[in-house]
């Protein structure tokens, strides 16, 4: 090959991902998925309307009404409270995974469940956020969905016995077809699964992931209307806007870390009660019977207000008071462990804020303002940007409004990635033990072979030579590696070591290496030079090995190197020199 083209290597061989056969059979696992979470996204808000009928009207209905249309007086405290206690008693003698708002909940069973969950937690937090919400808790449905989706996926995976990523895929793909099912917002939930959930970008994960929401949100109009769920047009707005977005992105991240901070401390004041966690929610349900009193429109959902906000149909005095108790109520609610979803509460805190500061704000118009601080208060709530930006423009439709907001999220959600080390969700997992690290990067490992780090200059043992010349030679006070590998006629054999050498009678010391090799030596393991090195550590680790010898093919086997699992340190090395080594402007570095 001529200097101009030297040889690419096993580069030349390598693809963009690592694909394998069973994609198919997840993706067809994925069309599934995606109509069950449909069907799950119906049934929950269908129980919501159910319940909501129930305790504020007395009847049997499914029709949409809020709470804030009844005309129960003093005795709508009191509502919040009994659906708190029935949540409590469902927590305790059910499942005690239903308290909480989900998505912690499906971390946790990702990352530290190997994404199983049981068929309770399908069917009872469904139910439990139904009289949650319906009983006037300030939640959302979307966290309960994504809870129930994942669910009913991992119990479809776990009944096809799958392995525990193709499980988590399809978790994964079930929460998200969820929340799309209910906010029609299938690029959000996609970004959702990369940004909170899968924890990692790959196709065996992306594409069942996509398929379901696509399946959702081909469904969604079947049930619930074609369209943006809040349909808004802004005006388009001018330069000085970019200022009063960077203000909003601010303000936005300084209320979302002190909600964080606000619910963990009432949280813990509820863990120094002297009464059991089951009677937790209903003490809370007292506060938000009692907010709900004072302003009935912070009972429930809220996805009329969240519209009314949105189009600028409240008076400032009003969306001033919505944004404290619907602040004050979701975080003693959240905090005392009953049931229901983060988004749509976000949502209406958001958008209460925007509207606040719409009177102040230039450059837009109070709609403009509510949109992109309601998107700015769910990136830093929920360490989410990317998320809450496509989230805006999923259930507005608002082009206008585009760029405002991906300043306005990026700056809230840098304020927040600043002030605090955990998000809104990360920060219960943290409390049990479980740490969460959310930043992505491609794995070193996976972006070197065998051939760049493998050492070449190999001490082998000659098939030929005696066992006991072997000993003295090689394994003596002068021993420089553990093991070594063996060869005859340049063909590896396999690898040798003291354990090995154990368990030879004396006689044996007397044959060649080769001969007793089958019956002494570990398996011929070996790698090839075109590996990535990812893919030979997780084989060390797997077989418990310390080293492998290199061959140039599996036929031939002629050794050409040796790796250690120091060598396989050598590329994060390199990744430690790009993040930490600074180089100047004459190329002389500091550390």
């Amino acid at each position: 090959m001529s200097a101009e083209q030297p040889d690419p290597g096993p580069a030349a061989q390598a693809g963009d991902f690592s694909t394998h056969s069973r994609l198919v059979l997840l993706s067809g696992f994925a069309l599934v998925i995606g109509v069950i979470s449909t069907l799950g996204a119906m049934v929950l808000l269908a129980a919501i309307r159910f319940f909501t009928n129930l305790f504020f009207f007395q009847t049997f209905s499914l029709a949409n009404r809020s709470p804030a249309e009844s005309h129960l007086g003093l005795v709508i405290i009191l509502i919040p409270v009994l659906g708190g206690l029935i949540v409590g008693l469902l927590a305790r003698y059910g499942s005690e995974k239903i308290r909480g708002h989900g998505i912690p909940e499906a971390i946790e069973a990702i990352l530290f469940g190997k994404s199983r969950m049981s068929p309770g937690i399908a069917i009872l937090k469904p139910l439990s956020s139904g009289i949650a919400i319906g009983s006037g808790g300030p939640f959302g449905a979307e966290g309960p969905i994504i809870m129930t989706g994942g669910a009913a996926a991992s119990l479809l995976a776990q009944a096809f016995h799958l392995t525990a990523s193709e499980r988590k895929a399809l978790l994964v793909a079930g929460a998200c077809a969820g929340m799309t099912a209910v906010f029609g917002t299938p690029l959000a939930a996609m970004l959702l699964a990369v940004e909170l959930l899968l924890f990692e970008l790959r196709p065996r994960s992306l594409l069942p992931v996509g398929i379901s929401c696509a399946v959702a949100g081909f469904l969604r109009p079947l049930w619930m209307g074609s369209g943006a769920l809040f349909p808004l047009q802004t005006p388009l707005v001018t330069p000085v806007a970019m200022l009063s977005c960077c203000l909003a992105g601010l303000a936005a991240g300084a209320v979302s870390a002190t909600m964080t901070r606000v619910l963990y401390f009432v949280e813990d004041f509820f863990g120094h009660l002297k009464v059991h966690w089951m009677w937790w929610p209903a003490l809370g349900g007292l506060v938000v019977g009692v907010g709900g009193f004072f302003q009935p429109r912070a009972l429930g959902v809220g996805y009329d207000v969240i519209g009314d906000l949105l189009q600028h149909n409240l008076l400032l005095s009003a969306a001033l008071s919505l944004l404290v108790v619907k602040t004050v109520i979701w975080v003693v609610a959240l905090g005392s462990g009953t049931s229901g979803g983060v988004l749509a509460p976000l949502l209406i805190i958001g958008a209460g804020l925007g509207s606040v500061l719409g009177a102040w704000l230039p450059g837009g118009s109070p709609q403009l303002w509510a949109l992109v601080c309601m998107a700015a208060i769910l990136g830093g709530t929920m360490r989410a940007p990317m998320t809450a930006i496509m989230f805006a423009f999923g259930i507005t439709h608002d082009v206008n409004a585009f760029l405002p907001t991906i300043l306005a999220c990026t700056v809230a959600y840098g304020f927040t990635v600043i002030v605090m080390p955990r998000s809104i969700l990360t920060e219960k997992l943290a409390r049990r033990g479980r740490h969460v690290f959310r930043e992505y990067g491609v794995d070193p490992l996976e972006r070197h072979f065998i051939e760049d780090i493998m050492t070449r200059d190999v001490m082998a043992i000659p098939g030929a030579q005696a066992v006991r010349e072997a000993v003295n030679a090689y394994f003596g006070s002068g021993q420089k590696h553990r093991g070594y590998p063996v060869v005859q006629e340049g063909r590896l054999l396999g690898m040798l070591d003291r354990t090995a050498l154990s368990n030879l009678s004396p006689a044996a010391l007397e044959r060649p290496v080769a001969e007793i090799f089958a019956s002494v030596a570990s398996p011929a393991q070996f790698a090839l030079p075109g590996e990535s090195c990812r893919a030979v550590a997780m084989r060390l680790a797997a077989e418990g090995l310390e080293r492998v010898a290199v061959v140039d093919g599996p036929q031939t086997r002629r050794l050409i190197g040796m790796v250690t699992r120091s060598d396989l340190l050598k590329p994060s090395t390199l990744v430690h020199e790009e993040d930490f080594r600074r180089e100047q402007l004459f190329g002389r570095l500091q550390t």
